[in-house]
């Protein structure tokens, strides 16, 4: 068996809002050189299985499927088909989404801006019975195939503990690489003695990423194997008494077009939508008429600009709201 990983991150570029990291976790009954042509094989089937012949693909970049508020449905729809077909629970509501995905909620809890999210009801507009029916039907095509998936997983960065870090030392691709692969190795240690694949889409415009692979997997023996444009890759060598266990990680431009990475991508675009709309929902209850924001730069100054009374009026330190850059 080998077990593969694929992460990725939303809300990497705005001022408002949680910065979000996700990854999907598979199996494949293959070596570690056939285990990326056995899954792409697997993860075909379960598409069609799943319908894939619908408005939009079951999974894919997450900005192929939602943009500009449209495609919320087929971006939920294809995220808890993923949970249902790992084998979590149908999640109703945000501490269920967050039972079985990881810690997704700000430090201090759904307070303040973020109280909304206690109160949301999920499945959104996506319909819960066709979503377990689908789920079915992949899980059964991946199994066919030698295919599990295992898990999703995901971690969500608000912006206190963002500046914290950038306060620290750290720079915005710092951040995003620490919590990435954080994630990817506790992933990764849950099943030490198999060998792995990590995939992950490029950090900005980082291209040496030997260092931190060395320190967050615990190993000084990482092996740079190309370090170019387009892909940066490494070989972490097998811990001691676990030969076969090596590990493959690559940093790649358009990493999105592998499903895992595609699926990681969904996630954590799907978990900051979520976010940002009990964000919207809690600010244009202080203030009526206040239009909404997803938090890029421009728009966020903008919206900064029209709540300004009510940003005043709540008392709010600076580093709560506003992500450095």
């Amino acid at each position: 068996m080998t077990l593969v990983i694929g992460t990725d991150e939303a809300g990497y570029g705005p001022n408002l809002g949680p910065l979000v990291v996700a990854a999907s976790v598979w199996r494949v009954a293959a070596s570690l050189p056939d285990a990326e042509a056995a899954l792409a094989t697997a993860v075909a089937a379960a598409m069609r299985a799943g319908g894939a012949a619908a408005a939009a693909p079951l999974w894919a970049d997450s900005k192929q499927i939602y943009r500009a508020g449209a495609g919320f449905d087929a971006l939920e729809r294809g995220v808890v088909i993923g949970l249902l077909a790992s084998g979590a629970a149908l999640p109703g509501d945000w501490p269920a989404l967050e039972a079985a995905v990881g810690p997704i909620s700000p430090p201090g809890g759904c307070t303040g801006e973020w109280r909304e999210l206690q109160s949301i009801t999920l499945p959104r507009l996506s319909a819960a019975a066709d979503c377990l029916a689908v789920a079915h039907n992949v899980r059964a095509a991946l199994a066919a195939a030698g295919v599990s998936l295992e898990r999703i997983a995901c971690r969500g960065i608000y912006p206190r503990t963002f500046n914290s870090q950038l306060l620290g030392g750290s720079n915005k691709s710092d951040i995003l690489s620490q919590a990435t692969l954080d994630l990817a190795a506790a992933l990764r240690e849950e099943r030490p003695d198999e060998p792995a694949l990590i995939w992950c889409d490029r950090h900005g415009g980082r291209k040496r990423y030997g260092g931190l692979v060395s320190r967050h997997f615990d190993t000084p023996l990482v092996q740079a194997l190309e370090e170019t444009a387009a892909r940066s890759a490494y070989n972490v060598p097998a811990r001691a008494g676990l030969p076969q266990a090596t590990c493959r990680i690559e940093f790649c431009v358009g990493g999105e077009a592998r499903v895992p990475v595609a699926l990681a991508s969904m996630t954590a675009k799907y978990v900051r939508e979520l976010a940002m709309h009990a964000f919207n929902n809690a600010w244009s209850q202080r203030l009526p008429g206040l239009q909404p924001t997803a938090g890029y730069p421009v728009d966020a100054v903008r919206w900064r600009r029209d709540a300004d009374a009510a940003i005043r009026g709540e008392n709010l330190a600076e580093d709560d709201l506003w992500r450095r850059v």
